[in-house]
Formats: structure tokens, sequence, C-alpha cells
């Protein structure tokens, strides 16, 4: 790589919000927020928009199989593995503008630094926007990541289905065609990398709480997602004696009571969600004879995870007011610890340009969490106002985004500059 007295220095911190501000426009919201759900029209013109910025650059870009979109900035050698950068552009239901796209925009940053300051490199460099990594139309999510890394089946995830009845696959199907209509590649096989870099709003509130714009995050905790039913009979809301009712709501919250009951037997670092829930036949005179939820349950310690787990599955096999209920768990994944040596790289980038920030571990899960099993991987994060996301108040201050940017091109280029001339196979 050519000499850099600081390629963060370089940063146009002011393009950078200009493109942040314009990915904010892809499904904004009246009068605030945002909604690209995994494979909408909004999600894909989001995506078009980044192969867009990536031509006028001079980058090629590929998709692959899930519809994962790369630009690619090639290196002198094009046979090494490249440095991947990058998160997800699709957002939750009336979600906020900052979630996953900080990380795809900041990662468009660092390329237009390396181009317009003529920056050679051994290694290519690719920018990354995974598919589904929320999975909220689609779940679980972190389906393109996950994919990628080999961590899921093809067959998983292609036939999820959505609210209506949409499969991934056929949503999946529009979104390759219009990919391909602006001119990317299509990748028949996976590109192994040689590290990924993903910035993050913390989507907590520490770093607000200690004024930092940025700070290195060590790891990821567990998530298990499960589906619950539980079953009763459906009769008249005002004949049928409670003595004789078999209620699937009563008997659904009676075991949401003995859920929450075990988790309070462990610390409270345990996360514990019910993000969804519907009963059936859904009148206001009929007795439900079905109750349906999710659980979202996370912990950074794989053991109080798998203890959960196994409390849960015998919660399920009693009855609950009177009703039978089925447990079901959609996603397990395990907690993981980033790459030591990579952490120590973006260590010394934060303590550059932020000495006093903290080392985090992050209590959401990332499509890092997949690529950790793949490659060395480590992520920074950036606060978000009140540490709220998922929301239309979700909000980051500019100067911190800028901060996080110029630490995340810093940690790049002593990447790049380090690792230019080892003679490794890239495994």
């Amino acid at each position: 790589m050519q000499a850099s007295t600081s390629l963060a220095s370089a940063v146009d911190g002011q393009r950078f919000w200009k493109d942040l501000e314009a990915q904010a426009q892809i499904g904004a919201l009246s009068p605030r927020g945002l909604q690209r759900l995994a494979l909408d029209d909004q999600d894909n013109l989001a995506r078009a928009w980044l192969i867009e910025q990536g031509d006028a650059l001079g980058c090629s870009a590929h998709y692959d199989a899930m519809g994962n979109v790369f630009l690619r900035r090639e290196g002198l050698d094009p046979t090494l593995a490249p440095l991947l950068i990058g998160s997800h552009l699709d957002s939750q239901p009336n979600g906020g503008a900052y979630d996953g796209t900080l990380g795809v925009v900041a990662g468009l940053a660092v390329l237009r630094t390396l181009v317009e300051q003529g920056i050679t490199h051994a290694r290519p460099v690719e920018v990354v926007s995974w598919t589904n990594e929320e999975g909220a139309r689609f779940a679980p999510g972190a389906s393109g990541s996950a994919w990628f890394t080999g961590r899921r089946d093809a067959e998983m995830i292609l036939t999820a289905q959505d609210d209506d009845g949409l499969t991934f696959k056929a949503a999946l199907a529009d979104c390759l065609t219009l990919l391909e209509a602006h001119g990317a590649h299509f990748r028949t096989e996976p590109v192994m990398p040689h590290a990924f870099l993903e910035l993050h709003i913390e989507q907590g509130p520490v770093l607000e709480e200690q004024g930092a714009p940025v700070c290195v995050v060590t790891g990821i905790q567990g998530v298990n997602w499960y589906e619950v039913e539980v079953h009763g009979q459906a009769n008249h809301a005002g004949t049928t004696p409670e003595a004789m009712r078999c209620d699937a709501f009563m008997g659904a919250h009676a075991m949401v009571g003995a859920l929450k009951a075990a988790v309070a037997e462990h610390d409270d670092q345990v996360r514990f969600t019910i993000g969804k829930f519907t009963v059936s036949p859904s009148s206001v005179n009929t007795i439900p004879n079905q109750a349906r939820f999710t659980i979202d349950l996370r912990h950074p310690d794989a053991a109080v995870l798998e203890a959960l787990d196994a409390a849960f599955q015998q919660l399920a096999q009693r009855e609950w007011s009177g009703c039978t209920a089925q447990l079901k768990a959609t996603s397990q994944v395990a907690p993981v610890a980033f790459d030591d040596t990579l952490v120590s790289v973006l260590d010394e980038a934060v303590q550059a340009h932020c000495p006093k920030a903290p080392r985090l571990v992050s209590g959401a899960f990332h499509d890092a969490i997949h690529l950790a099993h793949l490659c060395p991987t480590a992520m920074l994060f950036t606060p978000c106002r009140a540490g709220i996301s998922h929301h239309p108040d979700e909000h980051i201050e500019r100067a911190d985004a800028e901060v996080a940017v110029r630490t995340l091109t810093h940690a790049v280029e002593q990447l790049l500059i380090t690792r230019s001339h080892e003679n490794d196979a890239d495994n």
C-alpha cells in the first residue's frame, strides 16, 4: 500500500453524511422513521442505490444466491482474500434510519477515500450489504450472512414465509432480477474473506452516558428464538362457565408467567422478550382456541442459554389453564468472542480517536455473529440517542458518526499496510 500520513483524516465527512441522508429517504415514513423490510421494493431500491454508488467509484458489483450485495475495489493481487466491511440495509417495521445502514454507508466512505486518495493495496476491499439481517419479514434473521458462512442451509431460508404467505424464494427472485438489471454480476461461489469489520449503532445507552463517540466491540451475546402455540377450545364468551373453559389466552398468560420466573432464576444479563402475540379466532365474544407468541432470549453465556432452553422445554410439556402447549426453537445462535488480533487493531484505532472509550459486548445480534465463525471478525459501535433503536426516534449525532467512520478507516489502513506484504495462503 502506498504510504499515507492519515487516511482517516482524508474521509469526506460531508459526503458520508450526505450518503447516509440519501439512504434515509429510501423507504422513509411520514413524519419520521423508515420501513425497508427484507426484499421488499424499498429494500431492493436501497441495494440498487449502493450498486450505483460503487459504479461511480469504479468498483465492480456482485451478488450471490441469497441476494447479498458486494462492492469490490480490486487489489494489486486479485487472488488474495478481500477485506470485507459492511452491515445491512433492511429495517424493522416503522424503524430507524441508522440500524445497519450506517455500517454499509461507512464501508462506502472507506472505499471512496481509498479511490479519491489514489491508494493502492495488495488485497481487494469489499463492502457488503447482507440480506435480511432484521428477520422482521422472514424469520429468523441474518439469512444472508448465515448462509454465506455455512451456518444455515438454503432450503430453510428459501421456504420461510412472511405474514402474507409469500416465500423468501419468491421475494428473492424479484430482488435478483433488479440487481442484475443494475449491472451486478452473479457469484456462483462465495468468496472467502480475509477479515470482516462491521460498524453499527450501539442500540443501548452506555456510549452516550460516557460521552464516547466510538468503541470496540469484543463479542456478541447468544440469541435463541422460539415460537409457542397454546391450544384450547373455542366457545361462547357469554355462556361458558369459567370452570369449563380451556381459554388459550389465559393458558398463554399463565405460561408466560412461568417462563419469566425461570428467567428470574439467572442473572440480570438475561434478556427475555415476547415480540409477537396473536389469538384465534380473534373475535370479541369468542373464547380463543389458540394463542401464538414468539420469544427472543439472549445471554452472553452459552451455559445459561442451555439451562433456560431446558427449562422452557419442560414448561411446554405442562398444561396451562387446561390447555396444551408446543414450543419450537426457530433459531439458536451461540455467543461469540471476536478475534483478539482484530480487536486489538480496532482498539488501537479507537484509542487514537477516543482514548477513554470503553469496550463492550453487543446485546443485539448482528451479521458479525456468523462471520466470526468464518474469518477474523470484530465490530465498532457509535452511540445512538437515549439508546433508542428499532423506532422512528432512532438518532445519531453527525459528529459521533464521523469519528466512528474515521476510526473504521484508520483500522482499515492499518490492516492493509501491515498485511499487504504477508506471504500467506489466505485460507
